[in-house]
């Protein structure tokens, strides 16, 4: 039987006889003549899966034979990069990641001892140094440490992080529903109170035997149920302490967020050329610095309100707390004095009278020099944070 595909099929496309091209490779045959085999510079066999076009005979697959760089480089005249060299990306990443590691671990763990010594100071209206400046302050805290240990100042800060994820939890779930996701420091308030208490509690009365991680939940579970260890007829129900928690949490966060976006405006606008992209330190060091300034001016502001929110949680929980004059008792083996919280307030609004009665308008700034070393010191870890990336940048953009 004659064939019925034309001579001049080449099986990629009819092209005519005609053609000066693909024609003449062609000669005419007859269909009962013998096939001769033509070879021809071309093939027509399907195309090559790894490269993804047709090969000539003598040519090689370059995904598997050669290298991306040679191919691409005799052809356009780009150099592959360096493997050795990290990209501007990963660079970017890891700027980004290690001076927010550092931000975040000087805020929740560096910063810990001084969070406890303020507010030993903020609750202990027994002791007639305020510590209005941070050369006191850090004297006593030394003392502290040498006669108790280094503990002593790292006291509650397992119960902390609790705290923060149990607002981080609560904030989660209220932002679903409502449109106040600060309102969640009105959940956590039970356990922020059991917090209170494990980093103000002196390490010379503390039981070991019974201290475990988890007793901020069930001093918190207990102290919300109003149930668990007596205390003091002086203990205020947590209805008193609402109003206070919940005016701390929505001006701190008003206040320092406005500050933050103050001072990024500012950075914005004195700077006088565009930053480079790639650029890590312009990408992420202007956020940390304005959030460490929003921070700072919002605990500033609001330090009276939160010494009176500390008192009055710690009001009738039994809590004896060392002494922050840094007084050193002889007959109890060099150890600092501790003495007890005894405070009488019927409400917010009582505290605030009583503070600034007895105490003057600089009751309500004890411990002021621990808040400004704990910032001190966090801003120096940021900028030498800083420094150091900037040499390692230095580094890899000359190698």
């Amino acid at each position: 039987m004659a064939s019925r595909r034309p001579d001049s099929f080449d099986g990629l496309g009819y092209r005519g006889r005609d053609d000066p091209l693909y024609g003449a490779g062609y000669p005419v045959r007859s269909a009962g003549a013998p096939a001769e085999p033509q070879l021809h510079h071309w093939v027509t066999t399907p195309p090559d899966i790894p490269g993804s076009r047709n090969l000539h005979p003598g040519e090689r697959t370059p995904l598997f034979d050669d290298a991306p760089g040679e191919i691409a480089g005799s052809a356009s005249g780009w150099e592959a990069p360096n493997p050795g060299m990290p990209p501007a990306e990963q660079l970017n990443r890891f700027a980004g990641f290690s001076v927010g590691f550092v931000s975040l671990f000087t805020e929740n763990v560096l910063s810990h001892p001084c969070i406890v010594f303020r507010r030993q100071c903020q609750v202990n209206y027994h002791a007639r140094c305020y510590h209005l400046t941070p050369f006191t302050a850090v004297a006593v805290m030394y003392s502290i440490t040498k006669a108790q240990g280094v503990k002593a100042l790292w006291k509650g800060m397992g119960s902390t992080f609790i705290v923060h994820g149990v607002t981080l939890g609560a904030e989660g779930i209220i932002s679903e529903f409502t449109p106040l996701p600060r309102l969640t420091a009105v959940v956590a308030l039970p356990f922020y109170c059991a917090s209170l208490i494990e980093t103000v509690q002196s390490e010379i009365v503390r039981d070991e035997s019974s201290s475990g991680l988890l007793d901020c939940v069930r001093e918190g579970v207990a102290r919300l149920l109003g149930v668990g260890a007596p205390h003091s007829r002086r203990l205020l129900p947590l209805r008193c302490l609402l109003l206070p928690a919940a005016l701390h949490a929505i001006l701190r966060y008003a206040v320092a967020t406005s500050i933050q976006r103050v001072v990024l405006w500012l950075h914005q606008r004195s700077k006088k050329q565009r930053a480079e992209p790639s650029n890590p330190l312009d990408a992420y060091f202007p956020e940390l610095a304005a959030s460490w300034a929003g921070s700072l001016v919002a605990d500033v502001v609001l330090f009276p309100l939160e010494t009176v929110l500390h008192r009055l949680a710690l009001q009738g929980t039994r809590t004896i707390i060392d002494a922050t004059d840094g007084v050193v008792a002889v007959g109890n083996g060099g150890s600092p004095l501790v003495v007890p919280v005894n405070t009488q307030y019927d409400g917010f609004s009582d505290c605030l009278h009583a503070i600034s009665r007895k105490e003057g308008g600089a009751g309500f700034y004890r411990g002021f020099g621990v808040l400004v070393a704990q910032y001190a010191l966090h801003g120096a870890l940021l900028a030498a944070a800083r420094t150091l990336m900037r040499v390692l940048l230095l580094d890899a953009k000359a190698s």
